[in-house]
């Protein structure tokens, strides 16, 4: 297994190249779950961060987003597998956090 550094962004703040079109951190793979998490307004968490329980937890729940979750676990077994993996929702504090975590 090796060290994936997982990146959390969001679509609406990124900033933008030469030619005006949005630029993505830098990482080998990029999950776009703009389409398969949950809106935190619904929730009332838009201005809680990714370490709050209650984010935490609405996300969790959210149906599909622990398969998502085991994708990365998935590509620390493969020996070629990506090193930086970044994950972008639409945006928002709730999905700032940035964690390099060893599977």
């Amino acid at each position: 297994m090796h060290l994936i550094r997982l990146i959390s962004f969001g679509y609406l703040y990124l900033s933008t190249g030469p030619d005006g079109s949005p630029v993505p951190p830098a990482a080998d793979r990029i999950e776009d779950v703009r389409d398969r998490l949950r809106h935190p307004a619904a929730r009332d968490i838009l201005d809680l961060d990714g370490l709050n329980p209650r984010v935490q937890d609405v996300v969790l729940n959210t149906p599909g987003a622990r398969e998502l979750l085991a994708n990365p676990a998935d590509y620390a077994t493969l020996p070629a597998g990506p090193s930086r993996i970044a994950i972008g929702c639409a945006g928002g504090r709730h999905r700032a956090v940035d964690r390099t975590k060893e599977s």
